[in-house]
């Protein structure tokens, strides 16, 4: 039986990030909203209450009744809800002087199972604006910083602990000790690996298909391709998958990509829809219009394939755990839509197969890995579903199309010789609508501009622009220059994410 720690979420930015370190302790865990506990589930062993953008005063504050879980399992409260509960057992949390954020250090720590290991003068890092003033009669500090002398403490007679810091982020140096000390007060056995996840996940796609036949988008990112491998695992023959080129992929990606699934044994139908597409999108030049004429498109290419096959019974997917996240508030109601949510056309009439629903993106490279499948495969950068429909700015054409894949062509392979490409999170060319001045030779010339992106990130919610070095940008630049016509001039976008996004459209 999988066992696994529950993360209330009360809306901080960072819950996935407790989520996801948990996991890295080989722990499986699920965030829920913070009022849809999952009553009578036997494989819950602990519960963590994240933080929240709200204070516990707040009239519109996120609140649940947290008496049955404290009776029954360990809990840990992070920042807010260390803070909701002392405020709901009679304490006092008031606003700060200041608000408390960044780094501080524990000037004592009690004895307790939760700092087990962990030393006095361990760096933390704050970020609240409300904190405990006045703690009930039975909650005893166990550690305190300078300024904050409640910064972690403990209930008398429960397995309950609070800590007003943020142990899921990089910067609390010992977090993900405590974090690990908290899942020994849960008697996790913490056996949750990448083996484990696909033994048990094709036993349980072999019970749910059965001899069912399912129909596969594969895009040639990571999670489409990790999606296949399991499925392939699973059922074999009874896959099919479906490969379009919309013409706004990668140069020579099409082949390149199903050459790589060669050495998956899949069973790959490609389906070459350039024209029709650029037909579409001629003279559009809004993003959003271009994306969603690029989704309906792929979608009916994606149906007509479906529909020359027989007996389909499923379509495969390959969401992950954040596109469910990020799709759904606290409330359980639909904040935004995402491509890999919801996207299953009614017409289709086919049920959803989701393999990886459950996972984080490292952790779907980490089970590609353990596939046995090809590094490069694995380790590519996010691409987006329009792909270079919103990396050509403007209106789209074939011949802006092909000016883009030679620039961004020539940039990836250079990023990869100078052994670069792993150290950014993602990388890619954009067109600009705009064209300038320049000389080449003895003639005058008036072509494109060519932007440079690269970004550093963890999970793409922030990112931060790489720091590439001038000499090999000033390599980058020479080469798209005096080899890809139509270009005679290069920037490097040194916006961070946000205010900028990571793609341009």
């Amino acid at each position: 039986m999988l066992e696994k720690i529950i993360i209330l979420d009360f809306g901080s930015q960072t819950t996935q990030l407790i989520g996801r370190r948990v996991r890295e302790l080989n722990t499986y865990c699920e965030i829920v909203p913070y009022n849809k506990f999952p009553k009578d589930d036997a494989t819950v062993k602990g519960v963590i209450l994240s933080g929240s953008p709200f204070s516990v005063n707040d009239k519109d504050a996120f609140s649940a009744d947290l008496s049955e879980i404290r009776k029954k399992y360990p809990v840990l409260g992070i920042c807010y809800g260390a803070q909701f509960l002392a405020h709901t057992s009679e304490g006092k949390v008031e606003k700060g002087d200041s608000r408390e954020y960044g780094r501080a250090h524990l000037v004592s720590i009690a004895k307790d199972p939760l700092f087990d290991g962990i030393a006095k003068d361990s760096q933390v890092w704050m970020s609240h604006g409300d904190t405990i003033t006045v703690l009930p009669e039975t909650f005893d500090i166990i550690a305190s910083t300078e300024d904050v002398k409640a910064a972690a403490y403990k209930i008398q007679g429960e397995q309950t602990w609070g800590v007003q810091f943020h142990p899921e982020v990089f910067h609390t140096v010992d977090g993900t000790k405590l974090l690990n000390n908290f899942l020994n007060i849960c008697g996790c056995k913490k056996d949750w690996t990448p083996a484990s996840f696909i033994e048990s996940t094709v036993a349980e796609l072999k019970a749910q298909l059965g001899d069912d036949k399912v129909i596969l988008a594969l895009s040639g990112g990571v999670d489409s391709s990790v999606t296949a491998v399991l499925l392939n695992k699973a059922i074999g023959k009874n896959l099919t998958c479906v490969f379009v080129d919309h013409g706004l992929l990668r140069k020579n990606e099409f082949e390149r990509v199903q050459k790589d699934y060669e050495h998956l044994g899949l069973h790959v139908i490609g389906v070459n829809a350039k024209e029709r597409f650029y037909k579409a999108l001629a003279g559009v030049a809004d993003p959003e219009e271009k994306r969603k004429i690029i989704g309906k498109g792929f979608i009916d290419v994606f149906d007509e394939e479906a529909h020359k096959l027989k007996d389909i019974k499923w379509l495969g997917q390959g969401t992950i755990y954040p596109d469910i996240i990020e799709s759904l508030s606290i409330t359980g109601t639909v904040i935004k839509s995402h491509h890999n949510v919801g996207g299953l056309p009614e017409k289709m009439n086919l049920k959803l197969v989701e393999p990886l629903k459950l996972l984080f993106k490292d952790e779907v490279r980490r089970i590609g890995l353990e596939l046995g499948m090809m590094e490069h495969l694995i380790k590519r950068h996010p691409f987006p579903g329009p792909g270079l429909g919103i990396r050509v700015l403007g209106d789209i054409t074939a011949e802006k199309v092909e000016i883009l894949q030679n620039a961004d062509d020539i940039y990836i392979k250079m990023l990869n010789d100078y052994h670069l490409y792993d150290k950014v999170w993602q990388a890619g060319a954009i067109l600009l609508p705009v064209k300038s001045v320049g000389v080449m030779g003895d003639e005058r010339t008036y072509e494109f501009t060519i932007a440079l992106r690269a970004v550093t990130s963890t999970d793409a919610m922030t990112a931060d622009w790489a720091h590439l070095p001038y000499e090999f940008l000033a390599k980058v630049s020479n080469e798209i220059i005096n080899k890809v016509k139509g270009v005679n001039r290069v920037v490097y976008d040194i916006s961070s994410k946000p205010p900028a996004t990571i793609e341009w459209e």
